[in-house]
């Protein structure tokens, strides 16, 4: 599993409400990665990217953009060791 990294992500900005998630698991699934999504109280989005360190990058640089309909102002990247998620979810 050394190969793998992860990323746990906060996104903030104008990110519920515009498909965020379900963005970012079928992005994420085109990647192979693997991990989950959900929406925090505060507004903004959590997830977490586990897989290679391209693939797991290439997510955490989708996330400044996101969904079409967001307004992404910032996104906090922290890298972790990975915990072997398999899938990727939506969390609620």
């Amino acid at each position: 599993m050394s190969s793998r990294t992860r990323a746990h992500v906060y996104v903030s900005g104008r990110v519920q409400g515009v498909f965020y998630r379900a963005s970012t698991r079928d992005a994420a699934r085109e990647r192979g990665v693997d991990g989950w999504v959900r929406n925090l109280d505060d507004g903004r989005v959590e997830a977490v990217f586990e897989g290679t360190e391209a693939a797991v990058d290439g997510m955490v640089e989708w996330c400044r953009t996101g969904s079409p309909a967001a307004e992404v102002d910032d996104v906090d990247a922290t890298y972790e060791n990975p915990e072997g998620i398999d899938g990727f979810e939506v969390r609620r």
